[in-house]
């Protein structure tokens, strides 16, 4: 018989406070203190940590190979098992989780950041988009949100009285927490892109986050509740948007079932829904609207309408997650991440505490 699978956890989660503008301080000194504070949770030493993977943009940066900079803030000597990818961190934790399940690794340290302050962030985002047909046209980030909405609203799947309790009830949750950039009672603003208001839309900030990884008994004595990871899996959609219906995200849906999310209820869902008609997006492909769905509770940390650090608020989603089950605040969560335009990447994370 051969060796049983091997499990793996999030053990220890840290982040820094989103700001508007962290213009006095470098990407690795934002970073620094985020490792520091991760690491000290559980115990573990730089040497102590089998590999490292990072999550960036090089675009918000400005220049190529724009990780290697923050690389002063983790201590890359003694060399370090070190790998990179140029999106959000939640995917730099698939490949770290990866290696703990094949066995490469016991323990991994994950972490991602972003600086939108410098640049016009949304002139900055349509570099991603089809080059010959989209891009030249130049729609941002909110023209596509707000056409996707828009699409919500004709097929009759929410209205701007929903959009807006969405907002109002997202930062209402971030209240009380210590990183939010929003919270509270804000706004819900003037038109920014039809049907879209301000407040429909997420902050632009600075931020950056990380997360423990380790596996099975390695966890175990890391921390009193690991937040085990039961399935992971990430889909994508077309890159052409005039081929999808901008209403469903099919490679959530197809993600979520892969990673066994259908299996069983959860009690907390984390989405990584920039615009509120996103969620309503997301929920739909989770089917949080349906029966049962009432009994979970969506973005209790804010989600991305509180703080959207991009390139870490999707690893962001999975560590608040993880926070919950290691407090004992929830048992089973989802957690999702995405990245592109109109929810175009999509990534779905399951994770559960040990029975109690």
């Amino acid at each position: 018989m051969g060796a049983p699978p091997r499990e793996a956890a999030i053990v220890a989660v840290g982040q820094s406070r989103h700001v508007r503008d962290s213009a006095e301080s470098s990407e690795a000194e934002m970073v620094l203190p985020v490792l520091h504070d991760v690491l000290a949770r559980t115990g573990l030493t730089a040497r102590e940590i089998d590999f490292t993977c990072s999550g960036s943009s090089d675009y918000l940066a400005g220049r190529a190979f724009s990780f290697t900079m923050a690389l002063d803030g983790v201590g890359a000597w003694p060399p370090i098992s070190e790998s990179h990818v140029e999106t959000d961190g939640a995917w730099a934790l698939y490949e770290a989780w990866v290696k703990i399940l094949t066995g490469e690794a016991d323990t991994a340290l994950v972490y991602a950041y972003g600086k939108s302050s410098p640049g016009d962030l949304r002139e900055v985002l349509t570099r991603q988009l089809d080059p010959y047909y989209v891009a030249p046209l130049w729609p941002d980030s909110v023209a596509l949100a707000a056409l996707q909405a828009r699409a919500l609203i004709d097929a009759g799947l929410t209205d701007e009285r929903e959009l807006a309790g969405i907002a109002a009830r997202s930062r209402a949750a971030a209240e009380s927490h210590p990183y939010a950039q929003l919270r509270g009672t804000v706004p819900i603003g003037e038109t920014l892109v039809a049907p879209l208001r301000t407040g429909d839309c997420p902050p632009i900030g600075d931020g950056a986050a990380a997360v423990v990884l380790a596996a099975g008994d390695t966890a175990r004595r890391l921390t009193e509740r690991p937040a085990w990871i039961r399935g992971l899996d990430h889909r994508i959609e077309a890159h052409s948007l005039g081929v999808r219906d901008l209403t469903d995200s099919p490679s959530t849906r197809l993600a979520a079932e892969r990673a066994g999310y259908f299996t069983r209820p959860v009690d907390t869902a984390e989405l990584h829904a920039p615009f509120t008609s996103q969620e309503v997006v997301l929920r739909r492909a989770l089917k949080l609207d349906g029966p049962g769905g009432a009994d979970v509770r969506i973005n209790p940390s804010g989600g991305a309408l509180a703080a959207n650090p991009l390139m870490a608020a999707g690893l962001i989603r999975l560590g608040e997650a993880a926070a919950r089950i290691q407090r004992g605040e929830s048992d089973r969560a989802v957690a999702h991440a995405t990245s592109g335009p109109c929810l175009q990447q999509n990534l779905v994370a399951v994770l559960e505490g040990d029975p109690r």
